[in-house]
């Protein structure tokens, strides 16, 4: 009963989340000191990137970590990790467009080939390389796990897009929100839409999760009814030879 209330519940919060987020950060919060009206895409970017770079690809990883693991195995978790790779490859695409955005009016350009920005895009190439090889494999035992073992591998860019902007100058800023010795950086009402637009963002994607697992659990199933149909008719094809 508890879990199904949540279900229920989970895309009514989302909205309600994200609704309040737009509204405190474009007509609520105050423009900053230095970026003025500009700085308010900090209320969508950094929760973007957060989605795309830790909650679904971590998904994908720690599902694909579990499959391979011989005691957790089971095609759910292979569903799991394709699903959120698709979200991933959403999220990333969504980060360097918000991230675009900023750029121009900051830097001068749409893109740079900045440290963060080169390597968030490599991690979406590898998303999208995820994908085809999921299309290379007919046999969903090989398929599993051959995606989850490029699924981890590709996770090793992740700490490299995180460190980028400490490792080497860049042009993209350093931690928006904690300075050095996590020193909040950002307070008052600035700090509460960002807490609302960080939960919120993930609350969407375990929202689209579900609706996209449940989905491909469907289409297993007609895929599976399918070739079962034609396996029959074959069958009677034949017996009437």
């Amino acid at each position: 009963m508890a879990k199904h209330l949540l279900e229920r519940l989970l895309g009514p919060v989302t909205l309600a989340l994200l609704a309040l987020t737009f509204w405190f950060g474009l007509w609520v919060t105050p423009p900053d000191k230095v970026q003025g009206n500009l700085a308010r895409l900090v209320y969508v970017h950094p929760s973007v990137a957060w989605v795309a770079l830790y909650v679904s690809f971590g998904t994908a990883t720690i599902a694909s970590v579990l499959y391979l693991w011989t005691r957790t195995r089971s095609m759910v978790m292979d569903r799991v990790a394709h699903c959120a790779m698709e979200l991933s490859v959403l999220f990333i695409v969504l980060t360097l467009i918000t991230g675009s955005i900023w750029g121009r009016p900051t830097w001068g350009v749409w893109w740079a080939w900045d440290a963060r920005l080169t390597s968030t895009a490599i991690l979406g190439v590898l998303a999208l390389g995820y994908l085809a090889l999921r299309r290379a494999n007919d046999d969903p035992a090989l398929r599993a796990r051959r995606s989850a073992v490029f699924a981890i591998l590709a996770a090793i860019n992740v700490p490299i897009i995180h460190f980028s902007v400490d490792w080497w100058k860049t042009l993209h800023q350093g931690a928006t929100v904690f300075g050095e010795g996590r020193h909040l950086k950002i307070h008052g009402l600035m700090a509460g839409t960002l807490l609302i637009s960080f939960v919120g963002f993930t609350l969407l994607f375990f929202w689209l999760l579900r609706a996209r697992y449940r989905l491909e659990v469907q289409r297993e199933a007609l895929t599976t009814a399918t070739l079962d149909d034609a396996l029959a008719t074959r069958r009677r094809e034949g017996a009437m030879q």
